[in-house]
């Protein structure tokens, strides 16, 4: 996740993301993310008053946000659309995402729920919110690739609990196997899960269902 050019805030939200991804909330210090963004300590009071939970909680709200806007460029990239064809993108940026950074760094809104989902409710909020910005737009993209609207929002929440769940396998293996895995064992069932949708020859055409 490189870090355009930002204010103050900005960046130490920002920052705090990127270390909580990393190091997970209890081992990120207020003075961390003040060095990390490059900003003045003194900043911290200011522009957060709640202290270190505010500024995670925002992270983590950031963290749901720029998942969820992923989604449409995801779609603007394939070729022709198909749910496997979206879930694979999300998972090839994790990908990515680990090779890049020696699989050293996850998903700061997981990391924040494991972390302070008993400690602090209002993280735990922040972290169900954010899941909720990611899941919407996911949800959304399936039922306009053809998935009936009873099973699209299901079925984002089992992209998404399939995805974090091989980024903790893949952090603990230092390997993209379990995304690789769950990228081919999940495409088929996601197309399957389509209605009839149009052909490009204006005909009808079935994905994968009797």
């Amino acid at each position: 996740m490189a870090q355009p050019e930002r204010g103050p805030r900005e960046r130490m939200v920002f920052s705090a993301a990127q270390l909580v991804r990393r190091d997970g909330v209890t081992a990120t210090g207020m003075r961390d993310v003040a060095e990390h963004a490059g900003a003045p300590r003194g900043s911290l009071q200011h522009y957060f008053p709640g202290g270190k939970e505010q500024l995670v909680n925002e992270a983590v709200d950031w963290a749901g946000r720029y998942a969820g806007n992923r989604v449409a460029r995801f779609l603007a990239a394939l070729p022709e659309p198909t749910p496997s064809g979206l879930f694979a993108a999300m998972v090839a940026q994790w990908t990515d995402e680990l090779r890049a950074t020696g699989f050293v760094s996850g998903c700061p809104v997981a990391a924040a729920t494991v972390d302070c989902a008993e400690s602090a409710d209002a993280t735990r909020a922040a972290a169900a919110a954010a899941f909720a910005r990611w899941t919407r737009p996911v949800a959304e993209a399936l039922a306009g690739m053809g998935v009936p609207g009873e099973r699209a929002e299901p079925l984002a929440t089992v992209m998404i609990s399939a995805l974090e769940g091989a980024l903790i396998i893949a952090r603990a293996e230092r390997d993209v196997r379990a995304l690789t895995a769950v990228t081919r064992e999940l495409g088929p069932l996601l197309d399957a899960a389509r209605s009839a949708v149009p052909a490009r020859d204006g005909h009808s055409a079935h994905t994968g269902r009797p």
